[in-house]
């Protein structure tokens, strides 16, 4: 058996035993901190409005200017939840 198939069948091992993957603890452990991510949700929410307001002083029209305020508003969720994710693997 080469070198190379060992190392592999060593980290095959390695990973199993550490578990599951867990990107939340990954992002932990990488120093990602909740309160970054609820910022984020709340920053998202006032972008999202930010966006909508210039979308609709330029020329677009009222649904373009909706759908612009409605991507970025999609953000909030996402970085809230990940917040909670964060808080839960901080404590």
């Amino acid at each position: 058996m080469s070198t190379l198939s060992k190392q592999a069948k060593k980290r095959a091992k390695a990973a199993q035993d550490a578990g599951p993957l867990n990107p939340v603890k990954a992002l932990s452990d990488a120093g990602f901190k909740s309160e970054w991510a609820f910022t984020g949700g709340f920053l998202s929410i006032v972008l999202s409005f930010a966006a909508w307001l210039i979308s609709r002083g330029k020329k677009d029209s009222r649904a373009q200017a909706d759908r612009w305020g409605i991507f970025v508003g999609h953000w909030a969720p996402t970085f809230f939840a990940l917040g909670l994710a964060l808080k839960s693997e901080e404590k």
